[in-house]
């Protein structure tokens, strides 16, 4: 018969190891957790770089070390902005990065020389869900956005809501109904939606 000593030893051994079991399984949930968000970092940033300004954006313009040239602007509805010695820029229809070598390339000429200069997108414009939603309306738009992200941010459907029968129109093309599906990407100023079933 085992003495008292050992039955508790092993019993301490075997707490140790369900224990030890169930760090691991945490430890490579975390890790499983983290290397889905850095394998979906770049998509998110494709997505950035490849956003086109429209009105309705707000940007913020910022240059290393020269503080007077950093600004914050709302892209009216003529796309253009004012930017200090440079005058009117118009933006709208371009991306960040080509707004980033636009402003740069102007410093160059007789201000700046080898102007470091970064664009960001403060605020997106909306884009607009209509019909069987519990909250139709403009939201602002997410990179990575997708009909069935929009449809939840818009308090998701209602019971008379169809998944078949969703249209969307895409900004600056509002005469062309197009057929739109759950996973479809969603773009600013997009209107889409969502149509009753027949019971």
């Amino acid at each position: 018969m085992p003495s008292f000593q050992c039955k508790v030893a092993a019993l301490f051994c075997l707490n140790g190891l369900i224990g030890g079991i169930r760090v691991k399984k945490i430890l490579s949930g975390i890790v499983l957790v983290l290397l889905s968000t850095v394998l979906s970092m770049p998509s998110l940033a494709q997505n950035v770089d490849r956003y086109i300004l429209g009105a309705g954006d707000k940007i913020e313009i910022r240059v290393f070390g020269e503080e007077d040239l950093s600004i914050s602007s709302y892209l009216g509805n003529s796309g253009k902005i004012n930017y200090p010695f440079l005058g009117e820029l118009k933006v709208a229809g371009l991306t960040v990065k080509d707004v980033e070598k636009v402003i740069a390339k102007g410093l160059q000429d007789g201000y700046l020389v080898n102007p470091n200069v970064f664009v960001s997108v403060a605020e997106h414009r909306p884009f607009y869900i209509h019909g069987e939603v519990n909250q139709p309306g403009g939201y602002a738009y997410q990179p990575g956005l997708t009909v069935n992200k929009a449809i939840a941010l818009a308090g998701g459907l209602t019971e008379r809501a169809s998944k078949d029968k969703i249209s969307m129109f895409r900004e600056g093309n509002k005469s062309d109904e197009l057929k739109a599906y759950l996973d479809d990407p969603v773009r600013a100023g997009d209107t889409i939606t969502i149509k009753q079933r027949f019971f």
